[in-house]
Parts: structure tokens; C-alpha cells; sequence
């Protein structure tokens, strides 16, 4: 019998649209491969719905808290569901920012040097060296982020700005950014981000049609390009990812530094997200991409 999928999307989070996003363009994906499908927009009652329903597996499609933080994992474990993605353990620490950045420092990935601070603190003085990042511990999509550069103010961050009273100060890194897809822990390739209008990679530049433009395969010196791909591996098994996963990079050409920003468990899968234009390029279709996530699934992950 072929597996019955429920396609989880929506959720809490700050990122709900774009996993209405991404689950919407699965599901149909799943659909177009062969597999039966069910949309299942995730509220408080999840847990009722799957037991209703009773699908054979889980395609997860959540972006950000309760989604990609290793709650709906722990959830699905319980219920006894097979699913995609990595599993708790793994999910709950690559959305730990600060965490995640120990891991893989630990293991020979490159980092800014970063500080975890509270939201009051950051809004009533610097609280590193001029120019930093301040990004929520735990978010996603750009969601929160501020660049402090040379001469301003520190921002004035609002108490639930961030979905956690504390901020990572990062410092700054200049240059190019750059992004690369694990499938299976194997990178599969790399594309440059280049923001519309010189703009950093916001979340308008990540999700609007035009908001950026990327540049696949991204062009790169050879040395750059076998460190990204290798970095990326090595942050998927360090942290104990399963599935896919997605690695950021800023890379500046003027210095030759590489920094490794943060690793996605759960990468967009909209209609301009990355994973699929680096799969398509290796001549991976959408359909093929989403089948080999979904036999991919298990428990104990």
C-alpha cells in the first residue's frame, strides 16, 4: 500500500507563512510523485488531528519554534509516526544558534566570535566591538535580525522582538553570501545570494518574488568552494542531522575569511527557496527531491 503523508505547515511560529509556503508546494509535489496526501495546518490540537487521520508518515514542513526545535519531533515520537527531517536531539540544537556554533567550532567549522546577551542589554548599549549582528538564540528566516554598523545606535529590540528574551551578538562578517545543501550527508552544491539593491539577505530578500537574486552554481575560487561543501558535511554529522539540511556562509573575498553562519534542519521548500533550485541543478526534479525526503522518514532519528 503506498504511504499515506500528512504534510505538516503553518505552526506558531514567525515563520507560519512560509511554511504554508513550503507545505503547500510539498504536498503538491508529493501529490504530482504518486503518494496519497493530507494538509494538516498545525495548531494546539496537532496531536488529535494525526491520531484522527492516522497517516503512515510525517512530511514535516514547520519552520522555526515548535516546529523545528525538536517539540513536534518529540511529539511524532510519541505517537509512534515516522517523519522527515532530523530528529529531537539534533533539531533542538541547530536551532540553538549559540550551540550549535560550539558544535561545529568544535569540530574544525570557522565562526564569528559571539555573545549571548539580553534583550535589554543590547538595546541600552553596545555590547560588542562596532560593526555586530544581534540575531534571536533561536529563530529563523532572518526573523529579528539586526545589523549594528560603524556610528549607530544600538537598536531598540521590543521585549517579544526576538521569540527569546535573549539575543546572540555576532560579529560582523563582510562579503558574499553563500549557502550549500546537504542531501543524506553528501553536499550537493552551492549558491551565492546576491540582495536586491545591495540590501542584506532579509526576510523580504529570502521570500518575495525579485527580493534577491542567486547565482547557481556560485562561482567560487576552488579552495573556498571544497571548504564550503566540506564544512557543511561536517556540520550535519557534528550536529546529528538526518534528511536535508541547508549551511549559510559569508565569505569575504577581500580578506579570504569563511565564516559558517548557521545550519536549517527544516530548509525552505517555497517556490524560490534554495534547496530545490541547488537540487534541480544537479538534475534532481521537485517531485524526485520531496519522494526521496519522504522514504528518507523513520522514528528515532
Amino acid at each position: 500500500m503506498d504511504p499515506f503523508v500528512a504534510v505538516l505547515m503553518g505552526g506558531t511560529s514567525s515563520e507560519r507563512s512560509v511554511s504554508l509556503s513550503s507545505g503547500h508546494a510539498c504536498a503538491e509535489g508529493l501529490a504530482k510523485a504518486g503518494y496519497r496526501v493530507a494538509r494538516v495546518e498545525v495548531r494546539d490540537d496537532i496531536a488529535e488531528k494525526l491520531l484522527q487521520i492516522r497517516p503512515s508518515v510525517v512530511f514535516n514542513a514547520l519552520h522555526g519554534t515548535g516546529g523545528e526545535d525538536g517539540a513536534v519531533q518529540g511529539l511524532l515520537e510519541n505517537l509512534g509516526i515516522p517523519y522527515t527531517h532530523s530528529g529531537v536531539m539534533a533539531s533542538a540544537l541547530a536551532m540553538h544558534k549559540i550551540n550549535a556554533k560550539h558544535v561545529a567550532a568544535a569540530h574544525g567549522v570557522p565562526v564569528a566570535e559571539s555573545i549571548v546577551v539580553s534583550a535589554a542589554d543590547a538595546s541600552a548599549s553596545h555590547v560588542m566591538q562596532l560593526p555586530y549582528v544581534l540575531k534571536p538564540v533561536a529563530d529563523g528566516s532572518s526573523c529579528g535580525v539586526h545589523i549594528v554598523r560603524s556610528g549607530e545606535a544600538p537598536p531598540q529590540l521590543a521585549a517579544n522582538e526576538a521569540e527569546s528574551a535573549d539575543v546572540m551578538a555576532e560579529r560582523y562578517v563582510p562579503g558574499r553570501e553563500l549557502t550549500c545543501a546537504v542531501l543524506g550527508g553528501k553536499a550537493l552544491g552551492i549558491i551565492e545570494i546576491v540582495p536586491k539593491d545591495g540590501a542584506w539577505y532579509d526576510f523580504s530578500a529570502k521570500y518575495e518574488i525579485g527580493g534577491s537574486r542567486h547565482i547557481c552554481p556560485a562561482v567560487l575560487p576552488p579552495d573556498i568552494e571544497e571548504k564550503i561543501l566540506r564544512y557543511s558535511e561536517i556540520a550535519h554529522r557534528a550536529i546529528g542531522c538526518r534528511g536535508v539540511t541547508r549551511s549559510d556562509f559569508r565569505h569575504d573575498p577581500d580578506t579570504g575569511e569563511l565564516i559558517w553562519l548557521e545550519i536549517n534542519t527544516q530548509p525552505g521548500m517555497t517556490p524560490i527557496s534554495l534547496l530545490p533550485e541547488i537540487a534541480a541543478h544537479h538534475g534532481i526534479t521537485f517531485e524526485n527531491l520531496v519522494s526521496w525526503i519522504i522514504e528518507d522518514a523513520s522514528l528515532r532519528r
